[in-house]
């Protein structure tokens, strides 16, 4: 009963073709912003911070990245890790060169140098498609690996191989390094991945969103409306890389405080690719949902049956759960969770009539 449009007009079509365009929407979000950036900071442990909303905000962003790339523009890729692995090993280089340079400046530079290597590595989307552009892919996670364990300027030299996070400040109040506390590195990740998020979404609901789906439905007659493939993909490739390469430094800078090599392997490319199947392809709030579900399942079973089964057997019953999951989405929902939350607003706002 609360949850209705009705004496909500539209007097122009930009609200009514707004992403918010129901008042109780805008009022939900504002509260949730609200406790996002008040309560949750002062309220909530360093557990909680560190190891949940941190790591699960990090991982929403890389998988709003993939889904530009795979949901919207259709162009399949498993190298999602590699280009994480890019934007942070940009970052340490450009913390290196540039010490007195503000140190979220230096996060969102770094994604420019994943996008570089994206955009190279999306040149042959034009001539290959489907199951070749996902080896192809792959072939780049496969390469970037190699680079980041055997080039050894990428690490500065280090004997361990391992990027280290120096300490850096904002406002004299440190954000990196192992004196910063767990709801600043909250805070300031929280902030970066809204302003993202509000980019992605005006990306996708503008011209170049409209262009990434008509390649998506049916690319030769895309074509033949003038859209330019090439550069409509490679478009998707270089903003896709960007957004996991921001995410890759978020996730060294701003969460681990170091990395290895092994930080960003292929299993972060499919843990990614899943998180994006089960929340939804061509969706940025199923980005969150996927992010959510993915990374706090292992929590949720291991504060549920910790005392009763061993951390490997928690390990494989989540493996478990989100194999058949993907397999229930991909045959009965392919939009995921985004689309079941969907379907239950719409409920909501027709109850109790049966129309």
């Amino acid at each position: 009963m609360f949850y209705r449009e009705n004496g909500q007009f539209k007097t122009s079509y930009a609200a009514d073709q707004a992403v918010f365009p129901i008042l109780q929407d805008r009022i939900a979000l504002a509260a949730l912003l609200f406790v996002l950036f008040v309560v949750v900071p002062f309220t909530f442990s360093d557990f909680w911070l560190n190891s949940v909303l941190t790591p699960t905000l990090i991982f929403a962003l890389a998988a709003i990245g993939l889904n530009l790339l795979t949901g919207y523009a259709g162009q399949l890729s498993l190298g999602t890790g590699g280009f994480m692995g890019c934007g942070a090993y940009a970052c340490y280089k450009l913390t290196t060169i540039f010490p007195d340079v503000n140190i979220i400046i230096l996060i969102f530079l770094s994604g420019i140098f994943a996008a570089a290597i994206g955009f190279i590595f999306g040149l042959p989307s034009l001539r290959i498609k489907g199951f070749y552009l996902a080896i192809a892919t792959l072939a780049s996670q496969f390469f970037l690996e190699w680079a980041f364990g055997r080039v050894a300027w990428l690490y500065n030299y280090n004997a361990s191989g391992a990027i280290e996070v120096p300490t850096r400040t904002l406002f004299e109040l440190p954000i990196t390094g192992p004196t910063a506390t767990s709801a600043t590195r909250y805070l300031v990740v929280l902030a970066i991945v809204l302003v993202l998020t509000f980019v992605a979404s005006n990306l996708v609901h503008g011209r170049i969103g409209r262009a990434w789906m008509a390649v998506r439905d049916m690319d030769i007659a895309a074509e033949l409306i003038g859209i330019r493939l090439l550069r409509t993909k490679l478009l998707a490739f270089t903003i896709s890389s960007y957004f996991c390469g921001v995410a890759g430094a978020m996730m060294v800078f701003l969460w681990l405080g170091a990395a290895e090599v092994e930080s960003f392997d292929i299993n972060h490319s499919f843990l990614i690719l899943f998180m994006v199947i089960i929340g939804g392809l061509g969706s940025i709030i199923g980005c969150f949902m996927g992010a959510i579900f993915i990374w706090n399942l292992p929590i949720l079973l291991r504060s549920t049956f910790g005392g009763l089964i061993d951390a490997a057997t928690v390990e494989h019953i989540s493996f478990m759960i989100v194999g058949a999951l993907i397999i229930f989405f991909l045959i009965v929902e392919p939009h995921g969770l985004a689309r079941l939350w969907q379907i239950a607003k719409e409920k909501l706002r027709l109850w109790p009539f049966p129309y």
